[in-house]
């Protein structure tokens, strides 16, 4: 895609788009012994004040020791303080239930659901504001 180069990570491909709502962050491939590269370049999109979306939909193999890498995500996400969400395709949807994480992580159904999700945070957050910014 011109503009917004693929990051490739031995056999897994990694692009980030900035949305105006989160940054979406799409790997595609296999994901297997390149894992800590894949999670190097996957955390380095994660980014204060910027919920994150982390596609995976387009992965086609992933080992089950992969899952580290949402573990790795959590955290950085949960350091920059910033919510995520996980999109997974049967591979990765496979790994999370051998190892018993399919509810530990945020999972959403598509990208426009996970973007759907922060909107209604944000709409959330925007009409709280005029309540919390009265004082008696």
């Amino acid at each position: 895609m011109y503009g917004n180069p693929a990051f490739d990570c031995d056999g897994a491909q990694i692009r980030a788009r900035c949305r105006q709502l989160a940054t979406v962050v799409t790997i595609s491939g296999d994901i297997g012994a390149n894992i800590d590269r894949v999670t190097q370049f996957a955390r380095r999109f994660v980014l204060p004040e910027k919920p994150i979306v982390l596609d995976l939909s387009g992965v086609g193999s992933f080992a089950a020791h992969c899952v580290s890498l949402f573990y790795a995500i959590d955290d950085a996400c949960a350091a920059a303080g910033v919510e995520w969400e996980l999109v997974t395709s049967p591979s990765v949807s496979r790994a999370l239930s051998a190892f018993g994480d399919a509810g530990v992580f945020p999972i959403a159904d598509s990208v426009p659901d996970a973007l759907e999700h922060f909107a209604d945070v944000l709409g959330e957050r925007r009409r709280l504001l005029p309540i919390l910014g009265k004082t008696a």
